[in-house]
């Protein structure tokens, strides 16, 4: 793999805009709307979210955003709750680890940030068995829907603590 610098940003970047605007496209060519719960950029930007840029050179190849679900008087939404939003591989760099260690990276900021537990919801369509097979790989387990997700049977719910070192 070429060397790739994670950054925290680049929401303002063209590029970056670009490879969030064909994710956000694919995922609905994908699902229906009611099963899409992709991140548009104005959502991005909010002040509990955290987004980061994976770079070779100037080129974004990737991409990654965290935001919190805390939220004491919900018990949907313990403390030191995250979900993982937006990950995004540039389709012509799949297969190289961008995205395994874009998730590294968010999960290593989580944990530093006293995040104790990371969810996230990605599809049940064969398109997205690699995603899931990733999350499985690094500790991340099937389970019910979290926050104000709702059963979704082209959805597939994870979660994983990060105090997981896998």
């Amino acid at each position: 793999m070429a060397e790739v610098r994670i950054v925290e940003g680049g929401l303002d970047d063209p590029a970056v805009v670009a490879l969030l605007e064909g994710h956000v496209a694919q995922l609905r060519a994908l699902s229906p709307p009611e099963s899409t719960h992709a991140l548009d950029l104005a959502a991005l930007r909010q002040p509990a979210v955290r987004f980061w840029t994976a770079y070779d050179g100037a080129e974004p190849v990737g991409c990654a955003a965290l935001t919190r679900l805390d939220d004491p008087a919900h018990p949907a939404h313990p403390a030191g709750h995250a979900e993982l939003k937006s990950m995004r591989t540039a389709p012509h760099r799949t297969g190289e680890g961008i995205a395994a260690r874009l998730l590294e990276h968010v999960l290593a900021q989580a944990r530093a940030a006293g995040v104790a537990r990371v969810s996230l919801e990605t599809g049940s369509e064969e398109f997205f068995a690699p995603a899931r097979r990733l999350y499985a790989r690094r500790g991340f387990e099937v389970c019910g829907p979290f926050g104000s997700y709702r059963p979704d049977p082209l959805s597939t719910f994870m979660t994983r603590s990060t105090s997981s070192s896998t």
